[in-house]
């Protein structure tokens, strides 16, 4: 059964404003005269709304709402001929006494005779006369679940419906029913939920079967569901006249949607009434794009880590889309709009017709957020271009023949099976709701129920898929989507052996995160095809020793260029158990098909909004490249400086069980019985030690004497406990250890001043706490150290040029900096420095540390919080840092990218001779292990 034309409810308006020509008196005549008006909709009014409903108004005065259509309208009716000014502001004083739930999008005034509605959402209003209701009566087309949709980022109504059947969701799994049926049941519910708000089923259809057919105690609501399911898979030309009469008002879907036969689900009381709050939410008023949202609020967290899932939000999708393909198409719209001349129609049709003809592919899709809102944006580019070619808003035809842009232009694959079905009906829903704006900017009735065209959703693992099996490479226009974020060390094992696979390092096979594997598959796929692709991926590939490992591979091996970026910034979610990560997202094109310019976006506040640059080329690193000799290059991994500083080692790494490991506390309690210990017991600093000045002490034996030793039996007690430690190690190189328990792993024991830089440290500091610190300290493997550091030195490693090369080309553990001697140290590009240079460096350092010496309380992440810096520490820095700028260009830099992008036009220079020095090597060594040629 399918809705009424506008046709005909433009018809039934006329006649109603006719027949109400003469009312005027408000109490007399509102109810006849509402009933009625909901009959112009075929919708009844005592099924959607009541008349003077009571509600506390501010100061707890008791109120009636003359007409209150929870969640969606409120009327304020008056006589004929009052101002009705007021009305608006006696409507709104109601808000307070109403549930969030419960407030309206829309407010109604009217004296019978003249209409005020306002759209609270939009921001919309309209006035007109009775007689006027016919031109304006489109304006209600809420009634039938019609309406205009702007949806809003993070609205709260989207995480309260995901909310809504994460509890229908556990009250069946707890009743025991579960797996596959279980989430194509939920599936199903979704969409009768959306159809029963949205005119795909007559108003609330839905809702009254499970309110006025099932039995209160849902001992039959399992029953009804699956005849209501069998029902909405068949033809009403086929369907059995003796079928129940409430269910054959519902309409054939199609789409095979309903086709499979499910196991029945027993329903209690109490899962049928989370089942009707479910069906009283408003859900025309969800973005379908949630549903990647409702996914993840109703899996568990254990699988969420696994798969790698992250949901978002709608603003940060944009963040892809638009760089990707909206922004250039919106903007060729709008050329074509501005045209004068004869040809502006024939080149709006075939825009048009360029719409329809992109294929979309997200090959890592999960419940269609990517796909659901490209698609949305590009009906509405549609009909933008059909108002263009109807500037007075009537079409010579219908519009189901106009509207060419479909879901069958959408493709994805999907590994787990439950997504894969939400991102078909969220396509399909959103389908639904563009049909229903087209139909209010035409007056037209347009719907595609039944379903006919489907989005192409596969359900499998896409590392393990050939794509072009989903899509010929040579037919898609725009590869896009988020793949799943999982770093090397906590992959599974078959994960891991897929990114390998895929990448073909050799050796080791590279320590690359699992959405690696998806830009390395997209490569190879474009080579058949020119689209384009924009992918969301952690940061992790543009920092430290994967940039190395992969970008070669995107630049040389598949011959890709970037075309836009955003840089590092809050990746946030819409789902519940909220994930946040620090992300980035890259447009990749072939290089022969590359736009003119680049498209940069930085964030200066990694939580606030992107600046954008236009640049020639762009690097790995998401910086300008054009200033390069090779934009395409990568800072590698290197065991020794090739810079001239002096060479960085780990500090010392006991493996040893904490058994030589003291805290303060248990350093006095161990020297009050084996006081003869002292001289041994050093001040022992990893990263933690070393930032938050936490006492910290370990036993140095490396020189002991053998009968030093045997004078303490507490410390021989302790070097037994290392030794069985080491024994039971399943590490062969760890039980070798244990023949000699008076050494560390690692031994690093200095004698002189050095300098310690802990591997990692928060990146809310400006700058990494390096320490210069003096024997007797012992630093841990959880630093790096230089020996016998110059001061001079020290002031280039704590400058903010050092620092900035850290953040772009170090990596990251969770969002904290990682310092790397092989990539960070050994490839830091120096000055051309002077013997005055060192002088004026050597002053400016010691300042530094002169102002972090005048506060001996305070640790060193008491010095370098954001907040409490002192401020003659920060002037000393400042001038460190301004000083180390004119060194590398008198003219100084202005953010860190700049200094970044002059850092990497030293580097090439630096490293070219070592790398070419390095390669034919390599080649000899390849000759000269080849067998001997045989005659």
């Amino acid at each position: 059964m399918s809705r009424k034309s506008w046709d005909q409810i433009r018809a039934n308006a006329a006649v109603f404003a006719r027949e109400w020509e003469d009312a005027h008196y408000e109490k007399g005549e509102t109810q006849s005269f509402y009933n009625e008006f909901f009959e112009i909709f075929d919708v009844k009014r005592r099924k959607v709304a009541t008349f003077e409903e009571p509600v506390k108004k501010l100061g707890g005065r008791q109120g009636f709402i003359d007409l209150f259509w929870k969640g969606t309208l409120l009327v304020e009716q008056k006589s004929a001929g009052r101002d009705l000014k007021p009305a608006k502001k006696q409507a709104l004083e109601y808000f307070p006494g109403l549930k969030d739930y419960e407030l309206p999008r829309y407010v109604l005034v009217c004296d019978f005779q003249n209409f005020e509605l306002y759209d609270l959402d939009e921001g919309d209003s309209v006035e007109f006369a009775l007689a006027d209701l016919p031109k304006h009566v489109e304006k209600f087309g809420f009634i039938v679940g019609i309406e205009k949709r702007t949806f809003k980022d993070q609205d709260p109504v989207n995480i309260a419906a995901s909310e809504q059947m994460g509890k229908l969701h556990d009250a069946l799994k707890n009743s025991g029913y579960g797996g596959h049926d279980l989430e194509r049941l939920l599936v199903r519910l979704l969409f009768c939920l959306f159809a029963d708000d949205t005119g795909i089923f007559p108003r609330d259809a839905f809702t009254d079967l499970i309110a006025q057919r099932t039995r209160e105690d849902g001992s039959d609501t399992g029953q009804w569901l699956m005849s209501l399911f069998e029902i909405l898979n068949e033809r009403e030309e086929v369907r059995q006249a003796s079928a129940d009469g409430d269910l054959q008002a519902f309409p054939y879907i199609n789409g095979n949607l309903f086709a499979e036969r499910l196991r029945i689900p027993a329903f209690t009381t109490a899962m049928r009434t989370t089942l009707l709050e479910a069906c009283e939410f408003n859900w025309s008023a969800i973005s379908p794009a949630i549903f990647g949202a409702l996914f993840q609020s109703v899996m568990l967290p254990a699988q969420r880590r696994a798969q790698g899932a992250h949901y978002t939000t709608e603003r940060n999708i944009l963040k892809v889309i638009e760089p990707l393909f909206l922004d250039d198409l919106r903007a060729e719209l709008a050329r074509l709009r501005e045209r004068k001349d004869t040809g502006k129609r024939t080149a709006l049709e075939a825009f048009h017709r360029k719409l329809s003809g992109f294929n979309f592919f997200d090959p890592a899709c999960g419940c269609g957020n990517f796909l659901v809102i490209a698609y949305r944006e590009l009906r509405e580019l549609e009909l933008q271009t059909l108002q263009a070619l109807n500037p007075d808003g009537q079409l010579v035809t219908d519009i189901d023949a106009l509207a060419l842009v479909n879901v069958n232009q959408f493709y994805g694959i999907e590994i787990s099976e439950f997504p894969a079905q939400i991102a078909e009906v969220a396509m399909w829903m959103m389908d639904h709701i563009s049909n229903n704006t087209l139909s209010q900017a035409f007056g037209q009735a347009f719907n595609r129920i039944p379903l006919v065209a489907s989005p192409q959703i596969r359900h499998a693992d896409a590392l393990e898929t050939d794509w072009e099996s989903v899509l010929p490479a040579a037919d898609c226009g725009f590869l896009l989507g988020n793949p799943p974020f999982l770093g090397a060390k906590v992959q599974s094992a078959g994960q891991r052996a897929q990114v390998q696979r895929i990448a073909s390092l050799g050796g080791s096979g590279g320590t690359l995160d699992f959405v690696a594997a998806w830009f390395l598959k997209a490569g190879a796929y474009l080579q058949n095809s020119a689209a384009s692709i924009g992918f969301v991926s952690t940061n992790s590939i543009v920092q430290g020793e994967q940039v190395a490992q992969l970008w070669p591979l995107l630049f040389d091996r598949y011959g890709l260029e970037i075309s836009f970026a955003h840089g590092t910034f809050a990746w946030g979610s819409d789902a519940r158990g909220k994930a946040h990560v620090h992300v980035i997202v890259v447009g990749l094109t072939r290089a022969d098909a590359q736009p003119r310019e680049k498209r940069l976006f930085s964030y200066p506040d990694i939580n606030g909004q992107p600046v954008e640059s236009r640049h020639a080329r762009l690097t790995a690193y998401l910086t300008d490249g054009s200033t390069l000799n090779n934009p395409h290059v990568v800072v590698r991994q290197t065991s020794q400086p090739i810079n001239g500083l002096p060479k960085s080692i780990i500090g010392s790494k006991p493996i040893d069980g904490g058994h030589l490991i003291f805290t303060e506390t248990e350093r006095a309690a161990f020297l009050a019985e084996e006081p003869g210990a002292e001289p041994f017991l050093r001040p022992f600093v990893g990263a933690d030690e070393l930032v938050n000045g936490t006492p910290r002490y370990i036993l140095a034996l490396q020189n002991a004497s053998p009968a030093e030793l045997r004078s303490l039996p507490k410390v021989r007690e302790r070097l037994e406990r290392v030794r069985q430690f080491r024994l039971e190690s399943i590490s062969p190189p760890t039980r070798a250890l244990a023949q000699t328990p008076t050494l560390y792993h690692v031994n690093v024991i200095p004698e002189s001043p050095y300098l310690v830089f802990p591997f990692h440290t928060s990146e809310n500091r400006q700058y990494i706490p390096i320490a210069y610190v003096t024997p007797p300290i012992i630093a841990s493997n959880a630093t790096s150290i230089v020996l016998d550091a110059e001061i001079w030195q020290f002031g280039l490693l704590t400058s903010q040029m050092h620092m900035a090369w850290m953040r772009f080309v170090g990596g990251k553990l969770e969002s904290r900096y990682r310092y790397s001697i092989g990539i960070v140290y050994n490839n830091f590009p120096l000055p051309n420095l002077t013997d005055a240079d060192r002088a004026r460096l050597t002053v400016l350092a010691q300042a530094v540390l002169d102002a972090r010496a005048a506060f001996p309380d305070s640790s060193l992440a008491d010095l370098y919080d954001a907040l409490a810096m002192p401020p003659s520490l920060r002037r000393a820095h400042q001038k460190l840092d301004a000083a180390v700028d004119r060194l590398y260009r008198p003219t100084g830099f202005t953010d860190d990218r700049e200094r970044v992008e002059h850092l990497l036009g030293l580097y090439e220079t630096l490293a070219e001779p070592l790398m070419a020095g390095l390669r034919e090597p390599r080649r000899r060594r390849r000759n000269a292990a080849r067998p001997p040629a045989t005659r």
